[in-house]
């Protein structure tokens, strides 16, 4: 059995070796092996997420002071789309500090940036760098999601709704969208029957979020929207009703046994 490694150490020297390999030849003005040593030197003792932002931040003083440009270049290092529904963190994971330059110093440059995470989430995942831009401006965002959940890549459908999610794991607690679920359930309602199972278990994690705060708007939202009008797939809304359905809350457990007359 290999020994764990925490996820920690993949941000580390190699990884400068790794990302600077890829930059130098769109910018032959970067200092590779400066780079490379001063990452060595500063993530040395860093939790995971320091190490994220050291390696950040270094790419913005080592590139282009104008953020569209470095963008540009760092755009050109992305690699091939991920054909899979898996390995988007194992196999992309060297894409975090881009994904991070994007979060951290791109709002100002919205339509930009919100394209250069569309092109992100293809091949690492731009479910937490998109959420300063929702809280920046949902009116734009709320465009950009409506074109991307008939995106023929399941990676950006799933990002309509986990990025999108109020209680995404390892990110801060986010109010739902114009602080209305209705306008959540209304995004999920063009996802429900996405016949990519990796959306689908995006939609009923996002769908569980919504009930421990909105448990009633919910359950009516299913009730009128869905259930009564055969639209849906059975285990994604039993997979999304888990929380209450765990603390037997009557309205969804009759919900679910509904669904399994018809099913």
């Amino acid at each position: 059995m290999a020994e764990y490694v925490p996820l920690k150490y993949y941000f580390d020297e190699q990884l400068a070796v790794r990302l600077s390999t890829l930059i130098k030849p769109h910018y032959p003005l970067f200092p590779q092996d400066a780079f490379i040593r001063e990452v060595a030197n500063k993530v040395i003792n860093k939790e995971l997420k320091q190490r994220v932002e050291i390696i950040t931040d270094l790419l913005k003083d080592n590139l282009p002071e104008n953020y569209i440009d470095t963008l540009n270049i760092l755009l050109h290092c992305l690699g091939p789309e991920n054909s899979k529904e898996e390995g988007m963190f194992k196999e992309g994971y060297f894409l975090m500090p881009v994904a991070f330059f994007v979060e951290k110093y791109g709002i100002n440059h919205m339509d930009a940036s919100l394209k250069a995470l569309y092109e992100i989430t293809k091949r690492h995942t731009s479910e937490y760098a998109i959420r300063p831009y929702l809280n920046e401006n949902m009116e734009l965002c709320i465009l950009y999601l409506e074109k991307w959940i008939n995106d023929e890549n399941s990676h950006v459908r799933r990002l309509v709704s986990e990025g999108t999610r109020p209680r995404l794991p390892w990110a801060k607690k986010m109010e739902p969208i114009k602080n209305d679920p209705a306008n959540n359930l209304q995004l999920l309602e063009k996802l429900i029957n996405d016949p990519s199972k990796y959306v689908q278990k995006s939609v009923a994690n996002h769908i569980n979020d919504l009930t421990k705060d909105y448990p009633e708007e919910v359950l009516t939202w299913l009730e009128k929207n869905v259930i009564y009008k055969n639209s849906y797939q059975p285990k994604i809304v039993i997979h999304g009703l888990r929380t209450l359905l765990k603390n037997k809350d009557d309205q969804a457990t009759k919900l679910v046994e509904i669904m399994r007359g018809k099913v």
